[in-house]
């Protein structure tokens, strides 16, 4: 089609589409705020300044705060695990994130050029494309080694149930390197936010589909074929 075919084309009619459960969103916006919490307590945990004896009670009173987190953490992350296998509504689920068909598997080349500016449109998905689909699936991992790596740490504090799960890993890993782990992955985390907001403001602009308000709404305004 050529330039002035697309000018002069009619605009395709839009339709409501729910995308995203209110589970996904509870658990989106949740993870959001632990995962803040988290970043700021385990920073002050590990910046050796609180390591001063004036201030033991306050780097007890941070180290709760960031227990108590964790726990909802974990919670939070068993929750959307779990919600890939049991929700009803197919962009939900496993097969979003871990590409299963011959046409997500085409649309790999497509993400990745659209991202990186060398198409001009998005791939024509509802939820997720399948590039993003892989990066969470990657994000979820990383998810899983801090968890690991910071029920080591706890173990080495001296919690019992903590040291009798993963104190088998302590002497397979310097305990300098755990820490390193738990600590990079944390930025690794803010370097994927950052990269996350970018996108969901790109694809909204390039398909005024109301993607950024839709983890809030849960609906997303799309051509009526592509439901």
């Amino acid at each position: 089609m050529t330039a002035s075919a697309r000018e002069t084309a009619p605009e395709p009619a839009l339709v409501r589409v729910r995308v995203w459960d209110l589970p996904v969103r509870v658990i989106h916006w949740l993870l959001v705020l632990a995962l803040a919490v988290l970043s700021v307590t385990g920073y002050l945990i590990g910046n050796p300044i609180l390591a001063l004896p004036a201030s033991a009670g306050w780097v007890a009173w941070v180290k709760i705060v960031h227990k108590f987190a964790a726990y909802g953490f974990i919670a939070l992350i068993l929750a959307r695990v779990a919600w890939m296998f049991l929700s009803p509504n197919r962009w939900s689920r496993w097969t979003e994130w871990i590409p299963t068909t011959r046409e997500r598997f085409r649309q790999i080349i497509p993400s990745v050029r659209f991202y990186t500016f060398l198409e001009r449109d998005a791939p024509p998905v509802v939820g997720h494309n399948p590039l993003a689909g892989m990066t969470y699936t990657v994000l979820y991992l990383m998810f899983g080694v801090e968890i690991v790596t910071g029920v080591v740490l706890w173990g080495v504090e001296g919690n019992g149930w903590a040291a009798f799960l993963t104190g088998w890993l302590t002497p397979l890993f310097a305990l300098s390197t755990i820490r390193f782990t738990h600590h990079l992955i944390m930025w690794l985390t803010w370097g994927f936010m950052v990269h996350h907001l970018y996108s969901g403001l790109l694809v909204d602009r390039v398909e005024g589909s109301g993607l950024m308000t839709s983890i809030f709404s849960g609906y997303k305004f799309l051509p009526g074929d592509r439901r």
